[in-house]
Formats: C-alpha cells, structure tokens, sequence
C-alpha cells in the first residue's frame, strides 16, 4: 500500500476530471458503497475457486461475529446495492459508476498493490451487444482523452452457462496428459477454476496452454451471433481491437463478453536457456471487463443482464509518467500575495484573505509568518504580480500597501477599497 503526496495528486484528480466528464456524458451516475463488505457477499458474487477469494481477500471477524472483507473489486457491492434499494423497479438500463480504493492481498510488485484505486461502470438490465461495445468505446476513449494512444483492446468470449459447460470438458480432456508440466497453483485450477489455466503467466503454463481448444470452437449459436454483432460495431467505431482466446479474466461471474485495454504488443529480445529469441511484451493491463448476466440473480435479485469495467488508476498514473504526458498542474496561478506584520494585522488578514477569495481574486498568503522578506519570498516564488503588504501602521490607519512585484512601485490604498482596486488592477493589467 502507498500514500499519494500532494505533488501526486495532480495526476489523480487529472484522470478523475477526464474520465467523469465523458462518464457523464454517456449517462452514467455515480454511486458510492462501502469499503467493507460481508465475506459471503464475495465468496457467491466473485467464486470461492478463484484467485481473489482463496488467497488475496482481507478477511477478519468482528466482536459481534460478523465475518467481512475488504471489498477486493467493486461489482458484487453494487450489485448488492441495486438489489437492496430495489433498483430494479428504476428505468432500465441503470447506468452506474464509482471510484475507490479495492484491496488484495497481492505479492507486491510493480503495477500491483495491496491497496489499489479503481475507476468503474456497470450497466445493468440491458442484454444487447451494443452496451458491450459502449463500454468498450467508453473506455478507450477515457484512455484516449488523458493522451495514452498505443492502446488496443483484447478481447474474447466465454458464451453462455451451456457453451462453458461444453468447453470446460474439452479443456480437461486438453490439459490431463499435460498437468506434469505446468505450476502447482493450476494443478489446483485444473480441479476447481480450469479457465485460469488459460491466463497463467507461469513460462511452462504459458507453453502447455499454446494449443489448447479455442472457446470460440464450442459457443452456441446465440453466443456467437452476440459476439460477431459486437465485433461488427468496434469495426464501425474503428476501435483497435485483438481476439485472444486465452483471455479469461479473474471472476467467476463473467459470461459472454470478455476484455482489457492492454499496450500494443513489442517484440523484444530475451535470453532463453542461453538462447536468443524473439518474444512477444505487452506490458500491464490498465482495465477490463465484461458481460455478468448470471451475478444479480446469484446474489437473490431478478434475472438481470448486466456488464462492466474497472480501470485501474495506479497504473494509468504510472502510464502517465512513462509517457511523459504534461499534467496541468492543482489549483489556479495565484496573482496577488498578501503579506502581514504585526498582532494587529494578523487579526485582520483572514477576513481580508476571504473578501478577496470571495470577488474571485487567485490569493495566497501565509499568515503564520513574520518576516516580511521570507513572505516576498514567497510571493516570488509564486510568481505573483503584486503583492500586498499589511503592516502594524497600516492596520491601525486602515490602509494597506499595494507593491508592483515586476517593479518594484508601492503605493497606499484605504483598506476597505483594496478588494476593488485589484479587481480592476487585474482586470486591466493581468
């Protein structure tokens, strides 16, 4: 887990401000819901076989025996939440998003942390390719707008309760002549979760996973109408996008449609058992998603199609930097400074601080001080173009000193007229 400095928190609110604005457009509203979750919740929402649940979930008992979790991702506690506030009586389709921390028990590495923030949609009650491809258009161009280009989406199915079914039995028959050769965490899959064999990352997995059957091969007919469909409307947008059909991502609840915005692939050398060779990079996945017809009514709603995405804005932040993409900076320039001297214009200064913040004049000050030179410091530091000088004199005769930082030239004006003459300073002169 990290903290996020105040010299960080430019690139954060930056992808906030960038992806809500076109969040917004597209009808999404936001919802907030707790970090903390029952356990139970995760266990029937995401699967008791995955990754997630058995080994990365932040369980604990409360005194009065409840048995939670730290949310580890986002969908179930908003499906939770549709069900319990009888959303479902709501025009359809409810277009949701959220932002906030999700927590794994990750083996800390790059790109991975324990406490990581996530950027989500779900839209539920619609079963149509076409919300697929919204979402997919959506966050392409969230990724689009914060200037990250090389992007493409990598995309598969998983068809429907009955083609997985189908499937599941021709991977086993796949991998049983094969299991002497890959990992002991997918000996386990083999048992309980046998699509995350797919997706291990482990070399001697990645290679035992080379010719398994395509999923493709096994979708029913109404499957592969809804995936052909989806794929004609991102050609028609003309998103990049790549078939991968070891994509299986790390839910249990994912039907159909399947996806993540990954970096365009590298060929890079690499030494292999001493051996030159050509492989294939394509870095970290920044988000992804998928259709999850099945998870309302697993978790005691009505039978409800939904689908989703989470970008993960850690690693859009590191994106960012990577790229060398110019982040304005927090915050307006400020152009006036205000400086004080003395008990008695101390007294008065956060009043005259607020007048002037309230006309809309960028303002900075630091009342604390009391040397006048360490605040002209600041004020030139700040790059300010005047600066006002509030001393003990001038709080008793109700004046205060306008200096032109540029030049140098002061002159003094009555106190109570000072928040006008900047205005029209500012106004006329920037």
């Amino acid at each position: 887990m990290h903290d996020i400095l105040p010299e960080e928190q430019k690139y954060w609110r930056y992808v906030l401000k960038k992806a809500e604005s076109i969040i917004e457009d597209y009808g999404f509203e936001r919802i907030d819901t707790p970090i903390v979750e029952s356990t139970e919740l995760f266990l029937r929402g995401v699967g008791e076989n995955t990754d997630i649940v058995e080994k990365e979930m932040y369980s604990f008992k409360t005194r009065g025996g409840d048995d939670l979790s730290l949310r580890p991702e986002g969908t179930a506690g908003v499906v939770r939440a549709y069900i319990e506030n009888g959303m479902q009586v709501r025009p359809h389709p409810v277009k949701l998003f959220y932002y906030g921390p999700m927590f794994r028990h990750d083996q800390p590495q790059a790109g991975r942390y324990r406490q990581h923030w996530q950027l989500a949609v779900e839209t539920i009650g619609d079963a149509s390719e076409i919300v697929d491809a919204e979402l997919i258009f959506v966050g392409y161009k969230i990724l689009e707008s914060l200037g990250l280009k090389n992007y493409n989406v990598q995309i598969n199915s998983l068809g429907d309760a009955s083609s997985r079914a189908v499937y599941v039995r021709a991977l086993k028959d796949y991998y049983k002549p094969r299991l002497k050769k890959v990992c002991t965490q997918c000996k386990s899959r083999f048992k309980n979760n046998i699509l995350r064999m797919l997706d291990c990352k482990e070399e001697t997995c990645r290679e035992a996973a080379k010719d398994a059957p395509p999923i493709f091969d096994f979708l029913n007919e109404d499957a592969k109408k809804h995936f052909k469909r989806l794929i004609e409307i991102l050609d028609e947008c003309k998103i990049p996008y790549i078939l991968n059909q070891n994509l299986v991502r790390g839910q249990d609840y994912y039907t159909h449609t399947i996806f993540e915005f990954v970096p365009e692939e590298k060929e890079v050398e690499k030494s292999l058992d001493g051996k030159p060779v050509q492989i294939v990079s394509s870095g970290l996945a920044l988000g992804g998603g998928g259709r999850y017809d099945r998870l309302i009514d697993m978790l005691g709603g009505p039978k409800t199609p939904a689908a989703g995405w989470a970008l993960g804005v850690d690693r859009i932040v590191t994106a960012l930097k990577q790229n060398n993409i110019n982040v304005p900076e927090i915050g307006v320039k400020p152009k006036v400074f205000l400086a004080q001297l003395g008990d008695a214009a101390k007294k008065k200064s956060l009043m005259l601080f607020e007048n002037m913040r309230k006309a809309g004049i960028e303002v900075k000050s630091s009342l604390g001080r009391d040397s006048i030179k360490s605040q002209l410091r600041i004020a030139n530091r700040l790059g300010v173009r005047y600066t006002l000088i509030f001393g003990q004199k001038e709080a008793i005769d109700g004046t205060i000193i306008i200096r032109e930082m540029d030049t140098g030239i002061q002159e003094t004006v009555l106190l109570d007229k000072v928040v006008e003459e900047m205005k029209k300073r500012l106004k006329n002169n920037g």
